[in-house]
């Protein structure tokens, strides 16, 4: 069988769609349908049905897809090999994060990369709700994502490389005159009555919000939804609610230029577990690339410059 149609069985697998694989592949839907008949007839057997007014892989078909994977990981990894004896990890590698997961890793990333001659990195923002993270890595070598969980239930079953790089605390977002911004610190139950400045519905920070009602026994009101934690800050900046926030990509970004003052204060939570968990999410034969495994260990050796920097409070 030929790869190339391998391939493209594979794609149709992850995407769900001619019109998908043709759009990723940058084929005609007639031509990815011509080539999948083909390899049909190659397999001697059925490997697509109609399902409504699409198509979707028979049995047979969903076993050469994990075939096709396997073979796409050995091509890979053969290349990598050989990449490895000529100590030359060059190429192009793309990735996708979300916009604080940028903030936090890519310059430190990017100055590591400026010392790797003939490695580029072609970074995109992407903010997806938790469970659409695994599908930006058809077409991102390497994903950056978050959840609240260790790992997303949502996630499994995807057979993607997952690599943990770093929790992240969540905190209490305040104005700097806010009765709460004395404390050390902020339970639940000193949180009740409060307007809050949320997330749109899925995003992860929201079950934190839920978190932070059970253990009060009192319902959140959120008054605001903001996926861009810059809109959120200079709400809470002017003293129009409160919010959680990332602790790592808060701290200095939250000072005054004109006064050096802070604009909002962070409060950590008591009596309860606040953080996200941040991801790199990669099929498995990209994977393998060693222009990917080496952006890869800068994202690790960055979270790990992050985590020595801001250390746990005793």
């Amino acid at each position: 069988m030929d790869v190339r149609r391998l391939e493209l069985l594979r794609e149709l697998a992850e995407r769900g769609s001619i019109t998908e694989v043709a759009r990723a592949t940058h084929r005609t839907p007639s031509a990815v349908s011509q080539q999948l008949r083909v390899l049909e007839r190659e397999a001697g057997l059925p490997l697509t049905e109609k399902a409504g007014r699409g198509i979707v892989l028979t049995d047979a078909g969903r076993a050469l897809a994990r075939s096709a994977t396997d073979v796409a990981i050995a091509l890979e990894r053969a290349d990598a090999l050989w990449d490895e004896f000529r100590h030359d990890p060059t190429g192009e590698v793309s990735l996708a994060t979300f916009p604080t997961g940028g903030q936090m890793l890519l310059p430190g990333v990017l100055h590591r990369l400026a010392r790797q001659s003939g490695l580029t990195l072609h970074a995109s923002d992407r903010d997806p709700v938790s469970e659409g993270f695994p599908d930006l890595a058809n077409d991102f070598d390497i994903v950056l994502a978050h959840a609240p969980t260790r790992p997303p239930s949502l996630w499994h079953g995807r057979g993607l490389s997952v690599i943990h790089l770093i929790t992240e605390p969540l905190d209490v977002a305040l104005a700097p005159g806010h009765p709460l911004a004395a404390q050390a610190s902020v339970s639940p139950a000193d949180l009740i009555g409060e307007q809050w400045i949320g997330v749109p519905w899925g995003y992860p920070f929201e079950r934190t919000l839920y978190d932070i009602s059970a253990a009060a026994g009192a319902p959140v009101d959120i008054v605001q939804r903001f996926a861009d934690t810059r809109v959120t800050e200079s709400l809470v900046a002017a003293g129009l609610g409160i919010a959680i926030l990332p602790r790592y990509t808060a701290g200095g970004a939250y000072l005054d230029s004109s006064t050096a003052s802070q604009r909002i204060v962070l409060k950590p939570l008591s009596g309860m577990r606040a953080e996200r968990h941040i991801y790199a999410l990669m099929r498995p034969d990209r994977a393998e690339r060693l222009a990917v495994r080496t952006v890869a260990e800068f994202l690790r050796a960055e979270a790990e410059a992050i985590r020595a920097a801001n250390p746990a409070p005793a």
